[in-house]
């Protein structure tokens, strides 16, 4: 997936309005535990907590260019969720976000305060999705997937952002759910001529990305239970998978214990607070250090939606479970 300087330019009009840059912090306290320079590229700081806005606002824009549908309908385990709702509500139009069993009640409250009507149905993320198609086409809604070349490209925007603050990084560790923040990162650092490593994170109880990275082709997971529930899929896009393959250095996992320990460690020296996916960047930085031994490394804070009560669970020192 390519993009030009005018691609970028006119998503960021887009998005501007509504999601101000955010910040990119090298954090003291992270560089003495890792013994890494590691810049904290903050997409919790947006107005949904999360990266995904970016891509909602763009996507539902260039539908307005094109030609408003009756109304639009996605599945989600949350942030992509709140994206669509933010995004419809400002063009005007309903959404629905279906979110499966026992979603974040969080979350889900943010989404219907966006204005999304939730319909929760699906005993994971991938059942979900088939309920959204059914109920698309029951309703004469648009069905939307959280991977798309808008999506991206309006994602991407975060990418333009770190890579024109910090051009001299040697890595950058962002984690994978269904793939849009990884593959604007590797759009934007081939559209600026960097040489940037991109590294993606998944965790070990959903690891089908790191399957297909190692089998160097698309693999179907048969696991997702993870509490970082930004990075629970077990079907990735084919055009993602494909981006990932040919532009990212390398796919790590980390488990459920190391992903709890990387939201204390954040909360700790940044006070900032991190859902899993947000935090597994840095979590697989910690893992694989040595590495990065005198290096300039980003991690993406991805967001930061995480219930409270786990929240609490994670800082009195436990992992939660699924």
């Amino acid at each position: 997936m390519q993009f030009t300087h005018d691609d970028i330019e006119d998503a960021l009009k887009i998005v501007r309005p509504v999601v101000p840059p955010t910040p990119a912090y090298a954090w003291p306290l992270l560089a003495r535990e890792s013994g890494v320079e590691v810049i904290v590229k903050h997409e919790n700081h947006t107005p949904t907590g999360s990266f995904k806005a970016r891509g909602g606002l763009v996507f539902v824009d260039a539908l307005r260019r094109e030609g408003l549908p009756k109304g639009i309908i996605t599945a989600t385990r949350g942030n992509h969720g709140q994206s669509i709702a933010i995004g419809a509500r400002q063009a005007g139009i309903p959404s629905v976000i279906v979110v499966p069993e026992g979603n974040s009640r969080e979350k889900n409250a943010a989404m219907e305060a966006f204005g999304g009507e939730l319909l929760i149905s699906g005993r994971d993320f991938d059942e979900a999705r088939r309920v959204a198609a059914s109920e698309a086409a029951r309703r004469d809604f648009l069905s939307v997937s959280s991977f798309s070349r808008h999506i991206v490209r309006g994602v991407a925007t975060y990418g333009w952002e770190l890579f024109s603050q910090h051009p001299d990084l040697d890595a950058v560790f962002v984690p994978l759910g269904m793939g849009s923040g990884i593959c604007s990162l590797i759009a934007m650092r081939n559209l600026m001529n960097m040489r940037t490593a991109i590294i993606g994170v998944c965790a070990e109880r959903a690891p089908v990305y790191a399957q297909s990275f190692q089998a160097k082709r698309r693999m179907i997971g048969t696991e997702a239970a993870t509490f970082a529930d930004g990075m629970a899929c077990k079907e990735p896009p084919e055009e993602a998978v494909d981006i990932v393959l040919s532009g990212a250095a390398d796919v790590m996992t980390v488990s459920e214990d190391e992903i709890a320990e990387a939201i204390r460690s954040l909360y700790s020296a940044t006070h900032n607070v991190a859902e899993g996916a947000g935090a597994a960047p840095y979590a697989a930085l910690m893992r694989h250090r040595h590495r990065f031994r005198n290096k300039k490394v980003a991690v993406i804070l991805t967001g930061g939606n995480i219930d409270r009560d786990r929240l609490a669970m994670v800082l009195a020192g436990q992992t939660p479970p699924a």
